[in-house]
């Protein structure tokens, strides 16, 4: 079962009927996590994020393997927001099971109701829903369903100005990668947020490699197949650093097994130069301030004087925050474009894992990103000029050649 549509201004709409459902598997995930309760005022709220998103990501890998094995696929966009199944069912599942044990902290997520209705989509989603749900057998209904989508929507909750406290989440960042059927680094993202502080984060991300240090994204993505028990969830609380595991492999249809703790750190590249970039796959390195003093090569074996290391990317956002927190990359960097709105989903998790593996987010003027700034809402934030992710080590210097850059363009 596979559904992809744009997920608004989409000019034609097609839906594919699968043969059968998905098949059925029942389960429970206890997490333990790699600190005490003592170090963390939220662990709880962890404990279940790291349940719910581990639970999210079978879903997700459950849905890919029916695009892999029936062969349908539609993508049919206008705007260039493809939305699947996946999505809907993840942000249902999400906000179903936080609801149950959290019912007074609100959900902000990117999607609403309004084209599962229009679609005739209730059904495939419910079932995605029901499948990977804790609450026993058939716990929930469709309107339920339907209803947990919408908390997170737009119309979901109205904030105010005053100090609030939320879950923040990406149902699939890089469902680009996701509807293409190849192993693409998507991520299920969820961070907590309490008074503008992003305070715990969990990314699940189904395809990560267990040797993938030594690969760029797009090497990754190029791989045929994931290898069984790849995967990793990657975990953050203030105060108590950053941690990944490899993802339960009840994701893969096996037994559980237990998986340790491994304590993330950003690398230590303290020269600019000597530093790995990333930036997000549809830029260019020649639209960033820094070009006018680098240029930029892809092979690590001829990088020539005045020229960067430029580490090939795809996917969304929060993949490249696990690669700068895991020390794979040294820095991301984000062009903010005209008429572009950013999402508060995209970067919240990914501030928190970042901060606490050592490492630094701000936009481009070295200002912190305001999650509050969309008061109503909390939706959007206003970057200035950019997104800035890096090791720490390197962030002050970058900043002020990203300003003496930008200034020297605009003259």
């Amino acid at each position: 079962m596979i559904l992809v549509h744009s997920a608004r201004h989409f000019s034609t709409v097609r839906f594919t009927q699968p043969d059968s459902a998905l098949p059925r598997r029942r389960f429970r995930v206890r997490s333990s996590l790699p600190f005490g309760t003592e170090k963390a005022n939220y662990y709880r709220e962890l404990e279940a994020a790291v349940d719910v998103v581990e639970r999210a990501c079978a879903l997700c890998v459950d849905i890919q393997s029916s695009v892999l094995s029936t062969q349908r696929r539609i993508v049919e966009k206008t705007d260039q927001t493809p939305v699947t199944v996946a999505d809907f069912g993840v942000q249902a599942l999400v906000s179903l099971e936080l609801g149950k044990r959290f019912p007074l902290i609100p959900l902000v997520a990117e999607e609403d109701s309004a084209f599962v209705r229009s679609n005739n989509l209730v059904e495939p989603v419910l079932n995605a829903v029901l499948d990977k749900s804790s609450f026993g057998e058939n716990p929930w209904t469709a309107g339920e369903v339907l209803e947990a989508i919408d908390s997170g929507g737009p119309e979901g909750f109205a904030f105010g100005a005053q100090p609030a406290t939320y879950w923040v989440l990406d149902p699939i960042d890089g469902t680009k990668g996701f509807v293409k059927g190849n192993p693409a680094l998507y991520v299920v993202g969820l961070a907590l947020v309490v008074d503008g502080e992003v305070v715990l984060g969990v990314m699940g991300c189904p395809n990560w490699k267990n040797d993938i240090s030594n690969k760029s994204t797009s090497e990754v993505q190029e791989e045929k197949s994931s290898p069984p028990g790849s995967g990793i969830i990657m975990v953050a609380h203030t105060g108590c650093g950053t941690w990944t595991k490899r993802l339960s492999s009840v994701v893969n249809s096996t037994a559980k097994i237990p998986y340790s703790w491994t304590r993330c750190f950003v690398d230590g590249s303290c020269i600019v130069e000597e530093a790995q970039f990333s930036i997000t796959d549809s830029d260019v390195w020649e639209s960033f301030p820094l070009s006018s003093l680098f240029s930029s090569t892809t092979n690590a074996d001829s990088i020539g004087e005045c020229e960067i290391l430029h580490v090939k990317s795809c996917c969304g956002s929060l993949s490249k925050y696990i690669m700068v927190a895991s020390g794979v990359v040294s820095l991301h960097m984000q062009r903010v474009k005209v008429h572009k709105i950013i999402k508060a989903w995209d970067h919240a998790v990914g501030v928190i894992c970042v901060h606490e593996a050592g490492g630094k987010v701000t936009d481009w003027k070295g200002d912190e990103l305001n999650l509050a700034a969309d008061e109503v809402g909390r939706r959007n934030i206003y970057p200035s000029g950019g997104i800035l992710v890096t090791n720490g080590t390197l962030h002050n210097r970058l900043v002020e050649m990203i300003s003496s850059s930008s200034s020297t363009v605009s003259r």
